[in-house]
């Protein structure tokens, strides 16, 4: 049986906007070991479904889909975001 992970998309690191970060993936868990291509080294497997991603407005809808499908899936919670306030006057101390 095809198994899922389902996760919270993080923010970009090199991007300072949070776009597309409330969206949620379904992603299929890879059935067979990647090889290198041995003319361009390249790693790659005869499993397609290894790049398939979808996407879903909430946990419970990409869930819902695993479940209609038939899929084991397990949730990866989203980290906790961490700010770190700091005034400009901070960097003198």
């Amino acid at each position: 049986m095809p198994s899922a992970r389902i996760y919270q998309r993080p923010k970009n690191s090199t991007q300072s906007g949070r776009a597309r970060t409330d969206m949620w993936v379904l992603e299929f868990e890879s059935t067979e070991p990647k090889q290198a291509d041995p003319l361009t080294g390249w790693a790659g497997s005869g499993d397609t479904r290894d790049q398939v991603r979808l996407t879903f407005p909430t946990v419970e809808a990409a869930q819902a889909y695993a479940e209609k499908q038939g899929l084991t899936y397990h949730v990866v919670p989203a980290p906790e975001r961490k700010l770190k306030l700091q005034a400009y006057a901070d960097n003198f101390r």
